[in-house]
């Protein structure tokens, strides 16, 4: 079994905070307007004793959002934090606004790829990172406490910022070389009702691409619905209904990207991670090596040994790769979700930036995308969800045993993972080998295993 790498010195579980801040259904403890207000409150004494000032809120379009973003206004307020206002924004936006507005934290309410129905809310410290452990230790320290509220003249005020698209657009732009364009190039540019809907047409368009835009008219509902990252089999039909050279499919807070061929082929993060790493390899630019995941396929792994490459892996999660990649001082990494980092240009992941890296390869080489994509043989790999209880624990022995047999059929041929999700209450089943037929077979009878042995009772209706 391949573990998720954990560090010896790993912080200790927290009450709320997850791998990606806080998450989980509307209306179900913690996601309320209770929880959240006080949420905010906490967060705002804990930057109030640091002596820090103004914080940025920013949103998805999912309809919860005018909810959340008005009580974490009033809980900032409440200790005396100022608050800036964003609207929607995507999530790499509010950390990039963050840095520029020289604001003392950012937070974003939203539940990434999630259906509508869930929400979260995660952080951002000055510098655009995620926040630090101590922070967060601090802020579930503060929760514990009763809710005061400053004096009536202390109190927080809020302002909107009305031309932050604009300037996340052109920060965008910035991030590739001022002689490269887009011209020329037929794009459909999938915005998962999302987000992004209102910048990332606008980037592709200012530089050139003739941009054809779906899942760009959000009602609060349909975010991540049959569109985006999560469904780019939508996306492929546009793009060979239109015969498009391309098409770039977003998540619905934009940190994450899909992108299809002309020929209908759907490259994932792996892919993504592959043309971007080579081209800066070519370029001379490439700073250390590249960090992936516990997910990243092994024919990535042998494709970066072959270009000499040095390559690792972290536990699942944009937050690992930040940190393994600041702690070698390298610039890039990713996930096969389509999460790509790339840190001499921003400070976490961004699907639109990532694309941008993919299309200037392109240009750079003279390739279409479905050329430039060659040059590696990527393993058969089925990933297999299983909805659990939130509480439910792997070390069953049927489940173990069945484990152990997958990994004795797969030999040194493959890999098996076997993990909880960070973010829903899913286990995830990952069979990775040479034969794809072997593959789902394993990967199906392990999913079954796992399936027969959840507590019906505890879970939610499917």
């Amino acid at each position: 079994m391949i573990k998720d790498p954990v560090k010896p010195n790993s912080p200790l579980p927290r009450k709320y905070f997850g791998t990606d801040g806080i998450r989980g259904r509307v209306g179900v403890f913690p996601i309320t307007a209770e929880f959240i207000l006080k949420l905010g409150w906490a967060v705002g004494k804990v930057l109030a004793q640091k002596g820090y000032g103004k914080v940025l809120i920013g949103k998805d379009t999912r309809i919860s959002g005018y909810m959340f973003e008005s009580v974490l206004e009033a809980g900032l307020s409440a200790a005396g934090i100022d608050t800036q206002l964003l609207g929607p924004m995507p999530t790499p936006a509010i950390a990039y606004l963050t840095r520029t507005l020289r604001a003392q934290a950012g937070i974003v309410i939203s539940a990434s790829h999630n259906p509508y129905f869930d929400n979260g809310i995660k952080f951002f410290s000055a510098d655009g990172s995620k926040l630090p452990d101590d922070i967060e230790v601090a802020i579930e320290e503060q929760l514990e406490k009763p809710m005061t509220i400053v004096d009536s003249a202390e109190l927080g005020k809020a302002v909107r910022i009305v031309d932050a698209p604009g300037r996340y657009i052109e920060f965008c732009k910035s991030t590739i070389s001022s002689d490269t364009t887009l011209n020329g190039l037929k794009i459909v540019v999938d915005c998962a009702n999302g987000a992004a809907y209102h910048v990332a047409p606008s980037v592709f368009r200012e530089l050139g691409a003739e941009v054809v835009e779906i899942g760009v008219e959000p009602n609060g509902l349909n975010i991540n619905l049959d569109c985006g990252a999560t469904h780019p089999e939508i996306l492929r039909q546009h793009v060979m209904l239109e015969k498009a050279d391309l098409g770039i499919a977003l998540d619905g807070d934009g940190d994450r990207v899909i992108m299809v061929d002309h020929e209908g082929n759907i490259l994932d993060g792996d892919e993504l991670l592959f043309i971007i790493a080579r081209y800066h390899k070519e370029l001379g630019i490439l700073r250390g090596g590249v960090i992936g995941t516990v997910m990243t396929n092994l024919g990535l792994e042998r494709a970066f040994q072959g270009l000499n490459i040095d390559f690792d892996r972290v536990a699942v999660g944009d937050r690992h790769i930040v940190s393994e990649l600041k702690n070698r001082h390298w610039c890039l990494g990713g996930e096969p979700s389509g999460h790509i980092i790339c840190l001499d240009s921003t400070t976490t992941g961004d699907g639109i930036i990532t694309a941008l890296q993919v299309l200037s390869a392109m240009q750079h080489a003279q390739k279409t995308l479905s050329s430039i994509k060659l040059g590696w043989h990527k393993y058969p790999q089925l990933l297999v969800n299983v909805k659990v209880s939130h509480d439910f624990n792997l070390d069953i022995e049927a489940i173990q045993n069945t484990l152990k047999h997958v990994e004795n059929e797969l030999g040194e041929t493959g890999r098996v993972l076997l993990r909880r999700s960070g973010t829903e209450s899913l286990v995830r089943v990952m069979v990775e080998g040479k034969d794809a037929a072997r593959v789902e077979q394993l990967a199906n009878q392990l999913a079954e295993v796992v399936r027969a042995e959840r507590p019906v009772k505890s879970l939610s209706k499917e």
